[in-house]
């Protein structure tokens, strides 16, 4: 076996084995759940900025002014939506790990929401009539919000785990009359195994406390959560990651699933935090977003392939490379990729590959530095991914030109990038086609 094929196998068994790590995959079915959630809050901000917003919104024209009255409606959907993210996360992603664990209720996502606000602080410092006073029994916002992503999947794995085995021990179980309705029996049967969870976890987040002086959330955000932020939203980071994503498409493995339950909670807690400023009035802070991803590094799906389909149509007469760009051109334009990976392919082929992989390196570059200088706006709303090029770049940064300026460049530079690849793959295609022929012709000669 040589080194490459090697490699490819490593590769796929690495693949293999994260897909199917049962908390990989609670984590990414929840995320895939709440994509909707996000969405609907996204869109709450884009109306109240753009269409409600008495300075800055259509309702500062005098004939729509009676639209500011309205923005309370979509501020109010922004905060159910956004403001709850956290706790939706933890609800989903303990009732799909209880579904891999065997469990046929939702009662497992509902004690990882219990177990969750076991160990988060319910007290908040106020200043009530110009004296700081302690409020009691109120749950601050930072932790239901994004900033307590980390430690909701952490509690919600752990207190379901915990759950899970307790759950199997039959001494734990309350054994009820045949007479007693199933669904009553299974509550009642769940009840031991579930005090026992909920007492453990909170004496853990009790314990952490007194000892350290700080509170699990303090303790995840500083030391796991902000760290990784921190590294997604420079440059390098942001740039290794989409690396990983497009090896793994390379070799035949979806990418993006490979690199989701990294991505999504830091990109998209990074977008919340930039639509919750920009809902407040405040300033936007981060450049690298879910949106980010899409509209500078994703454009026509994983590999900026809008510029492999408009090269071909330019750069090659070969009939089957071009009627495979044309079968793509559509799904492409909303980026789905799929048909022009496997089918041109991109897949294993040495030359399309080497585009394939530095393309949305580049362009994320550009769209980096154009955004850090302020000549495209950051992104503000998250827009579903299907979203097609130059609307997604309007839509998720709340109209600005700049961005769509900058996408323009980028899908021009993906071309550049492609079109000499093209030629060669179109020659080598043409060379092997003679080949062929030969190869024909002397077999039919010495027949």
């Amino acid at each position: 076996m040589s080194l490459k094929d090697r490699f490819i196998d490593s590769l796929g068994g690495f693949a293999n084995t994260f897909n199917s790590l049962r908390y990989i995959m609670a984590i990414k079915a929840s995320f895939i759940t709440l994509m909707p959630v996000i969405i609907v809050g996204a869109f709450s901000v884009l109306i109240s900025n753009m269409v409600m917003d008495p300075k800055n919104g259509l309702a500062h024209f005098e004939m729509f002014s009676w639209l500011a009255t309205l923005k309370p409606i979509m501020s109010s959907i922004n905060y159910a939506t956004l403001s709850f993210l956290t706790i939706g996360a933890v609800f989903l992603i303990g009732i799909e790990l209880g579904k891999i664990n065997g469990s046929r209720s939702l009662f497992p996502g509902l004690l990882a929401v219990i177990c969750f606000i076991a160990v988060t602080p319910t007290t908040v410092d106020m200043m009530v009539n110009g004296q700081m006073q302690e409020v009691k029994d109120v749950l601050a916002k930072q932790f239901s919000d994004t900033k307590s992503l980390f430690l909701g999947m952490f509690i919600a794995i752990l207190s379901v785990e915990i759950y899970s085995r307790l759950e199997k021990v039959n001494g734990l179980r309350i054994k009820m009359p045949e007479s007693v309705p199933p669904n009553v029996s299974a509550s009642f049967s769940a009840l031991i195994p579930a005090i026992i969870t909920v007492v453990i976890v909170a004496s853990f987040g009790f314990v952490f406390h007194r000892v350290t002086g700080m509170y699990l959330y303090d303790a995840v955000y500083q030391v796991i959560q902000r760290p990784l932020e921190s590294v997604m939203q420079s440059l390098p980071g942001i740039l290794l990651l989409m690396f990983v994503a497009q090896l793994f498409w390379v070799i035949g493995i979806h990418g993006n699933q490979m690199i989701k339950p990294i991505r999504e909670p830091l990109l998209l807690g990074a977008i919340m935090v930039n639509m919750t400023a920009f809902e407040q009035g405040h300033e936007v802070p981060n450049i690298i977003t879910m949106p980010f991803w899409d509209v500078y590094m994703s454009i026509g799906g994983s590999g900026c392939t809008i510029g492999l389909l408009l090269a071909v149509m330019l750069g090659t007469r070969r009939k089957e490379m071009r009627e495979i760009a044309k079968l793509s051109m559509g799904p492409g334009f909303f980026n789905i990729n799929e048909p022009v990976i496997f089918g041109m392919p991109i897949m294993l082929n040495p030359i399309l590959a080497i585009p394939f992989i530095i393309t949305p390196l580049i362009t994320g570059t550009i769209g980096y530095f154009a955004t850090s200088l302020g000549f495209a706006g950051r992104a503000v709303v998250m827009v579903p991914w299907t979203t097609p090029p130059i609307i997604n770049a309007w839509l998720s940064t709340a109209g600005s030109m700049g961005a769509v300026i900058t996408q323009l460049g980028c899908i021009v530079v993906a071309v550049l990038i492609y079109l000499p690849f093209v030629k060669v793959a179109s020659r080598r295609a043409e060379q092997a086609q003679i080949d062929a022929i030969a190869q024909q012709q002397k077999r039919a000669a010495t027949a």
